[in-house]
């Protein structure tokens, strides 16, 4: 019997059905439009098998799968494999669609219904399917971040431990990072190298003042959007978009929220370099520091700069010498 504070969700026509499934550790819960049933199997290989010989017959029109910190990237490569449009939603609009739904509880089952409904009405964008290069080159990257993250915490540590014994441990841990680091820097830039797309995107992209191979890496394993989409809805996925925050008469200031976070920050230390080196960048810097913008604004709204330089490169294929601002600028 359905708990009721299970949303009651309409059953759609069988040539539109939505599906969203819940990903837990070691459960996966799938709820459809067409049924008031949801199926619930192991997050396991022959979960996934279950769950496909399920939707086999239906042809979902979209299947809805919350970011579960990777949990969810075994059943997201079997449903690509298997030609299904999928999408991977953020947690917390899924929890946001759902309180603003007025659906408070949250089970297992719950969540696998607000799936439903999320892919029904908000439509999030389909996943496509990535190479195995690049998914190995993505967690290579993530790897090193992680790491130096963690290199950088034991740093701190060890400016402020007076303990010699303390002081001896934090070295040799800083030491061990710094190894793994350089031999990851190795593995990432042979992975590029052994393969003619990430080699042409690395070059090109490396022949922009102030981009080096960790953000020319980052880019290439995480945003395989660049070239692909419009300046303003590549800003917002790297989470460098202005959103305005107004009511009635009153003006908030614009700033910056979501999109993923970790390539922000790769791309604001490349921009740090680049307001320094990049006559393009170091000329626009320089306007808005005139017209008294705040610090932090000039550093985005340049970030926001390279970003929109970066795209174009790679959507027309020209290298930065090529790119009509900067043949124009270099006429001047």
């Amino acid at each position: 019997m359905a708990s009721p504070n299970t949303p009651e969700l309409p059953v759609a026509p069988q040539s539109q059905v939505f599906v969203g499934i819940d990903v837990a550790k070691l459960t996966l819960d799938m709820a459809r439009s067409d049924s008031r049933q949801v199926l619930h199997v192991p997050n396991d290989p022959a979960g996934f098998q279950t769950i496909l010989a399920a939707l086999a017959p239906a042809a979902p029109t979209r299947i809805v799968l919350e970011a579960t910190g990777g949990l969810e990237q075994p059943l997201l490569d079997a449903l690509l494999d298997a030609g299904l449009p999928v999408a991977r939603a953020n947690p917390g609009h899924v929890r946001h669609f759902a309180q603003a739904h007025g659906v408070l509880a949250k089970t297992d089952a719950i969540d696998a219904a607000v799936l439903v409904e999320f892919a029904r009405q908000v439509e999030p964008r389909l996943a496509v399917k990535r190479s195995e290069k690049q998914t190995e080159l993505d967690a290579l990257v993530t790897c090193r971040r992680q790491l130096k993250d963690s290199k950088t915490q034991h740093t701190n540590r060890l400016g402020s431990t007076g303990s010699k014994p303390a002081r001896k441990a934090l070295g040799a841990v800083i030491s061990t990072l710094e190894k793994q680091i350089e031999a990851l820097d190795k593995q990432i830039a042979e992975i590029i190298d052994s393969n003619d797309d990430f080699k042409h995107l690395n070059t090109l992209l490396q022949s922009v003042p102030g981009v080096g191979p960790g953000l020319a890496a980052s880019l290439i394993a995480e945003l395989s959007e660049l070239g692909e989409t419009g300046r303003r809805p590549l800003s917002a996925l790297v989470g460098v978009a202005p959103f305005n925050q107004d009511s009635g008469k009153f003006r908030g200031k614009r700033a910056i929220r979501g999109g993923r976070s970790s390539l922000r920050s790769v791309l604001y230390m490349a921009t740090i370099a680049a307001i320094r080196f990049n006559p393009i960048i170091k000329i626009f810097a320089a306007r808005l520091t005139l017209k008294a913008k705040p610090g932090k604004v000039v550093i985005v709204a340049c970030m926001r700069k390279l970003l929109s330089l970066l795209n174009a490169m790679i959507r027309d294929n020209l290298p930065w010498t090529k790119l009509n601002v900067v043949t124009h600028a270099q006429t001047i």
